[in-house]
């Protein structure tokens, strides 16, 4: 097993990595379970004892070069922490590197998600969430948590997979023909064919810890009873991966406990799955 993240070496540079992953400790807006600010050290910490070898792909995603830049910290308003983002997502990008950025609170993934919309035409954000993330201002803030969709709607396609829990003031701002809701999917057996029918030739994926039921991930800001489970995810992100062009994409809002790890694992295997898929 590696003894560093994602099983880089002390020898690795920037340079002659494919991947990098962003961490951005941030938890500013957060309205309820407080604690995603560490969730990308918990991520990091947990990968070290991840297998570098995925049996589902037979491939070693590692072997790409996975690099992990500084931490992005910024106390003050999420307004400073989302331009710090975008900026360093969008040279990361034109130094063509694969970003993986990991929160932190899902306002985090708006900057990279405004880079890569800018980066790359023709495409859609994908979102795993249990909330919609629609509200154009919550809690006086147009970049709170509970606003994160709001602010790529306007410039790309969008896709909501997994939703269950929305206010009354963000139905008009959904485009419900893209919107997967987690009672539906549970019944449709054709729900994955049915999303990539509605995607661009490129992709961002966003992925928010609460779109999965809370009996296997408990450790998250805003728990929601009803949803996806392991294999329904990997379903999804396999068919996406393989028939679409996944750009980038961010993993938000796990609020590490210290009694429990398997949590902490479950993330950092997601995202070394995404990676296998992709490459």
């Amino acid at each position: 097993m590696s003894k560093l993240s994602y099983g880089t070496s002390p020898e690795l540079s920037i340079n002659k990595a494919k991947i990098v992953i962003l961490p951005v400790p941030y938890d500013k807006t957060s309205t309820w379970i407080k604690g995603s600010d560490k969730g990308p050290k918990a991520i990091l910490e947990a990968s070290k004892v991840l297998e570098n070898y995925d049996i589902e792909t037979d491939s070693q995603a590692f072997k790409k070069g996975i690099f992990t830049e500084d931490e992005i910290i910024e106390k003050g308003l999420p307004e400073k922490m989302v331009d710090k983002v975008k900026n360093k997502v969008l040279s990361l990008i034109d130094d063509k590197k694969f970003v993986v950025t990991i929160g932190g609170e899902h306002s985090v993934a708006i900057g990279s998600m405004q880079a890569h919309a800018e980066r790359y035409k023709d495409i859609t954000i994908l979102q795993l969430d249990a909330h919609a993330d629609l509200q154009q201002e919550y809690h006086g803030s147009k970049y709170n948590h509970g606003c994160v969709m709001a602010r790529v709607n306007d410039l790309c396609n969008i896709v909501q997979i997994g939703i269950r829990s929305m206010d009354t003031k963000e139905k008009k701002e959904m485009n419900k023909e893209n919107v997967f809701f987690a009672k539906d999917i549970v019944k449709d057996a054709k729900w994955t064919d049915k999303v990539v029918s509605k995607l661009s030739k490129n992709v961002y994926i966003t992925i928010d810890a609460d779109v999965f039921d809370p009996s296997i991930m408990p450790s998250t800001g805003t728990p929601e009873p009803g949803g996806l489970g392991w294999y329904e995810v990997l379903r999804l992100l396999k068919k996406v991966i393989a028939k679409k062009n996944l750009v980038g994409f961010d993993f938000v809002e796990l609020c590490p406990k210290k009694e429990n790890k398997a949590p902490d694992f479950m993330a950092a295997k997601l995202i070394y799955k995404v990676l296998s898929y992709k490459f």
